[in-house]
């Protein structure tokens, strides 16, 4: 059994996703930075929104869950720290479980931009929904964690298995590879992605999802304990590489 994933864009960059299982009729928002678009977009696929699922408390992942709640009576499902801007049915975290109607999603702890922020992984479909905790070719910001922590959940992302699709929740990409190149220049496979890259938002085209193969081989950040990255960007463990890599892309200018 498959579902379906429904990606469109919001907002200035971000991207909203409808998550939809045929069989038993359910429908998850995967946040929900515009309620409005993601209630028109889930009318126009005549899917009915059952549930949210935020990853984080940021406005542009959890500030139309009660637009959303009040449209459909959905169950909010999120971590405690969404609890800052709406209501939530069910906290979650690191360990539990959540469903679409057979379709099982693991809670995964990635804090680090925020401190609560989680990803939810659904094995058997091979994806992922990672908010803003890992970007193609980049990271979010570290706005309220520490590396140690940020570099701890990008190592339990890094476990997941190879061909998962992870579906980040901005259009960042060509921003992130001009900062790649730069942290990583000797990297091919880097190199032969950036180009691609160009080449799809030279049509318009979104480079979202991205494959965790991918990322392993040419994101900077998920590479801070590779000997190349250590020597370039220092650190005596990986955690002060990837901070040394962060600080760099918060003030880098293409």
């Amino acid at each position: 059994m498959t579902i379906s994933v429904h990606q469109f864009p919001c907002l200035q960059d971000n991207y909203g996703f409808l998550l939809h299982d045929s069989e038993s009729g359910e429908t998850a928002c995967i946040d929900t930075p515009d309620g409005e678009e993601y209630l028109k977009q889930a009318q126009a696929k005549r899917w009915q929104i059952t549930a949210i699922w935020n990853t984080h408390w940021h406005p542009d992942h959890a500030g139309g869950n009660e637009v959303i709640k009040a449209a459909t009576g959905c169950k909010i499902i999120a971590p405690q720290e969404v609890e800052r801007i709406s209501p939530i049915d069910r906290i979650v975290g690191h360990g539990d479980v959540v469903l679409l109607g057979a379709h099982k999603a693991d809670v995964i702890d990635v804090g680090g931009h925020t401190t609560g922020h989680i990803a939810y992984h659904l094995a058997d479909q091979s994806l992922a929904f990672v908010g803003d905790a890992v970007f193609a070719l980049g990271c979010g910001r570290m706005f309220e964690g520490t590396a140690e922590q940020f570099w701890a959940s990008l190592e339990r992302i890094r476990e997941l298995p190879a061909e998962t699709l992870l579906y980040c929740a901005h259009e960042y990409t060509s921003a992130n590879a001009g900062f790649a190149v730069h942290a990583d220049p000797d990297n091919s496979a880097l190199q032969a992605y950036a180009a691609w890259v160009d080449e799809k938002r030279a049509h318009g085209e979104a480079t979202v999802p991205t494959t965790l193969a991918r990322e392993l081989e040419s994101n900077p950040f998920l590479r801070a304990d590779d000997p190349a990255m250590i020597a370039r960007w220092g650190g005596s463990q990986p955690h002060e590489t990837f901070a040394a890599l962060r600080a760099a892309k918060d003030s880098f200018r293409a």
